[in-house]
């Protein structure tokens, strides 16, 4: 019985990954990642926008025609900060997608490839067995490709499974997700 509950588990764990989408827990992970490892480039990043701010307001204040050797120096540092901020936020971005695809490979291995390692791991194992008689010729089918006759493959039992949890997703969201939004609609 714990591989029927195993299964079930494992497929419910890979349809909450896929409902929630590779991008969102992408976006989750990275975003945990900063805080927990503190990067100095976000906090430079950070400090360096103030400043470009700060020197931008500062520019806007200064008078081109009157104070040119002010204003022009304002502009130099001003266009240097730029494109100090531009390269970070390059660095930043390349490092963040290196990230975002090592997570979205874990994150397909662990929808696809688990499911696959577990159906071609216990193939020849019965989930449960059936009562004799009870599905007539489907019995065969039920324990298709090498499990036992009589019984439920792992296959099976994980689009029986899927299936499952699909259609309660949809009552769910026909239920409650959907009321909701039209109580939102009445009322403006």
């Amino acid at each position: 019985m714990y591989l029927a509950i195993t299964v079930l588990l494992l497929v419910l764990l890979t349809e909450s990954i896929l409902f929630l989408g590779y991008s969102y827990i992408t976006t989750i992970t990275y975003d945990l990642y900063v805080k927990i490892t503190r990067d100095n480039r976000v906090a430079k990043q950070k400090k360096m926008k103030t400043d470009v701010l700060r020197l931008k307001a500062e520019l806007g204040q200064t008078s081109s025609q009157d104070e040119f050797s002010k204003w022009a120096k304002l502009r130099r540092k001003l266009d240097k900060a730029v494109a100090d901020l531009e390269k970070l936020n390059s660095d930043i971005s390349y490092s963040r997608a290196a990230f975002e695809l090592k997570v979205k490979s874990v994150l397909w291995f662990l929808v696809h490839g688990s499911q696959v390692v577990m159906v071609l791991w216990f193939r020849k194992s019965a989930v449960f067995y059936l009562p004799p008689g009870w599905f007539g010729p489907a019995q065969r089918f039920l324990s298709w490709p090498s499990a036992p006759e009589g019984s439920v493959s792992v296959g099976i039992w994980f689009a029986a499974c899927r299936r499952m949890i699909k259609a309660l997703a949809l009552t769910v969201n026909d239920f409650v997700l959907v009321p909701s939004t039209e109580k939102k609609i009445k009322t403006t």
